[in-house]
């Protein structure tokens, strides 16, 4: 698979809630850190049941994915999602950081983001 490839199938996989999806793009030993301030979900069952528990409560999300800015076998892409969570209409901006192995699956992705009540799109050059 390539970058591009995985980029829109993360962005799918999170706009279905498809745990399964998600766990397919990531090694099985994968280390997937949500916030800089949590411990990492590894391995594909960490992985799974946080993306079960994330999404649960997620509704009508627009995932966006901008282009990914890849160096070697590590890559960068801005998200930005809007939906309802937990009832309340949100936007959440953020950034992947990852680092693929050399079958194409991601063996590191760290995520920083930011939550907005309300839903807002991007600005102009977002995601370029």
């Amino acid at each position: 698979m390539n970058v591009q490839a995985w980029v829109d199938a993360y962005g799918r996989a999170w706009r279905e809630r498809d745990a399964d999806a998600v766990v397919a793009l990531f090694t099985e030993d994968a280390e997937y850190r949500s916030s800089p301030f949590r411990e990492p979900s590894v391995g594909s069952d960490a992985i799974r049941a946080y993306w079960e528990r994330a999404t649960s409560t997620q509704e009508d999300a627009d995932v966006r994915m901008g282009a990914p800015i890849v160096a070697g076998d590590r890559v960068v892409v801005e998200w930005w999602a809007t939906m309802r969570d937990d009832g309340e209409e949100v936007t959440l901006p953020g950034c992947l950081l990852l680092r693929f192995a050399p079958d194409g699956r991601c063996a590191a992705l760290r995520e920083y983001w930011h939550s907005e009540p309300g839903r807002r799109g991007p600005h102009p050059g977002w995601g370029e």
